[in-house]
């Protein structure tokens, strides 16, 4: 790249954006360390969602469903967290389930906060210490809403739970687990077929079919712009204080959690704004004029089946790559940290106006946005200058770095070349949109099914 051409200014925004660019990503990657990864959520909430459907899976199929007692597997994992690290209820959990009672033996209640909490350890400690001791189950009504716990009590103090966990209720959970199971089964099955069958087509032909690329004529330092100065400085950085400002001047009378998917909503929204502005400045700038009619981007919509069937394809194509990825870091490094905070907001979420608010950004905005920046400015313009592998490569690294979680960043950079593969051999970004929302959508579902 020459700058003879590029005026100071523009030159010195640039630099100053890379400058903060590189402090803000450095600090996000940092502090993903911090954060726990939601797997260990998930996983309890499978084994949860298991124990509740027990009496529903039919026996045949047991021995497929449960493998190990679901409570067990559920008291092994908590047991291998330093007992101060666990949430208040795994704390309870913990101690429900566990065969000995020593950490009642350390004063325990006085790591409890809540009061119904204090209250079951009470009821425990009286328990052990009179295995006699027979209580009235009208008591642990409160925690009816919990029915897991509910459940777990009925167990530790010997009562029928069967009014609230009702065959009805298990039948529920055992259809929940059966989707947790068989659709990723299903979708990693068609996957790989479909992989083998483009694996065995390319080999044949001895090329791979990409569609001609159409690019703005945009310099690098145009990318460095929109991606440094308009995504991170202005959409990670400035649009937040706004956001969150509005989000707080208006959301003393809701919900925690409405709140909370609101500062999300609002937040991506706000985010997405100065970096689209910037795209159409750009292509004002390129043309004289910005018109919606026309396909500045290569969308490519029409024909619309086409453009969805191609989307669908890339999506169960890139979905083992992505797990087989995802299987070999859980293998090399135990308790990977650095998961989305948005996956366990979702995970916890009981507000349907907010669940609602959540999968709009997740599976609408977010799809848009990003393939519009990554596969409808950079990729292409990476591709003119260094060739469709080293463009496919770079955007997908760019694209995995942005998400700011190092535990993440090897299937996010997987993700990103199945995208960047689809946008190019498709010659749509309709369908890279479509295979991103499908990737989303899924992940969704998945955390939906999950709540118990």
């Amino acid at each position: 790249m020459t700058f003879k051409n590029i005026s100071k200014s523009k030159l010195t925004l640039a630099f100053i954006s890379v400058v903060v660019t590189f402090f803000v990503w450095q600090q996000g990657l940092r502090d993903s360390l911090n954060r726990p990864s939601v797997s260990f959520d998930i996983s309890q909430k499978e084994q949860e969602i298991a124990e509740l459907s027990v009496q529903s899976i039919p026996v045949d199929l047991k021995k497929f469903f449960i493998i190990n007692d679901p409570v067990d597997q559920i008291n092994k994992s908590l047991s291998d967290v330093s007992f101060e690290e666990l949430t208040e209820r795994n704390k309870l959990i913990r101690i429900i389930t566990s065969e000995s009672n020593d950490p009642l033996n350390n004063n325990i209640s006085k790591d409890f906060e809540d009061k119904n909490y204090k209250f079951l350890i009470d009821e425990i400690e009286k328990k052990s210490n009179n295995n006699s001791y027979k209580v009235n189950s009208e008591k642990f009504d409160l925690f009816k809403g919990d029915r897991f716990l509910y459940h777990l009590l009925s167990r530790k103090f010997d009562f029928d739970d069967s009014a609230l966990i009702t065959k009805s209720f298990s039948n529920k959970m055992f259809f929940k687990i059966l989707a947790i199971r068989l659709i990723p089964l299903l979708t990693i099955l068609i996957g790989s077929i479909l992989a083998l069958k483009i694996l065995w087509k390319t080999i044949s032909l001895k090329k791979f079919g990409w569609k001609e690329i159409k690019f703005l004529d945009l310099e690098l330092i145009d990318m460095v712009l929109l991606i440094a100065g308009g995504f991170v400085v202005l959409g990670e950085v400035v649009s937040p204080l706004f956001s969150i400002s509005l989000v707080e001047l208006f959301a003393k009378n809701i919900s925690y959690e409405l709140s909370q998917s609101l500062k999300i909503f609002l937040g991506y929204l706000f985010m997405a704004i100065p970096p689209l502005w910037i795209v159409f400045y750009q292509i004002k700038s390129l043309n004289g004029e910005f018109t919606f009619k026309k396909d500045y981007l290569q969308f490519n919509f029409l024909p619309i089946k086409y453009a969805i069937i191609q989307g669908i394809k890339g999506w169960l194509t890139i979905v083992p790559f992505v797990l087989l990825i995802s299987l070999i870091m859980n293998s090399l490094i135990d308790n990977q940290n650095g998961s989305n905070p948005l996956l366990e907001i979702v995970l916890n979420n009981k507000n349907y106006l907010s669940f609602f608010l959540l999968f709009v950004t997740t599976t609408l905005l977010a799809p848009l946005f990003e393939e519009i920046i990554f596969r409808g400015i950079l990729l292409p313009t990476l591709s003119r200058d260094f060739g469709v592998i080293s463009g496919i490569i770079v955007s997908a690294f760019i694209f995995a770095l942005a998400h700011l979680s190092l535990g993440e960043m090897p299937p996010l950079f997987v993700l990103g070349i199945g995208l960047a593969i689809t946008r190019i051999a498709s010659g749509s970004l309709f369908s890279s949109v479509i295979m991103h929302s499908l990737w989303n959508g899924l992940t969704f579902l998945n955390l939906f099914l999950l709540r118990t």
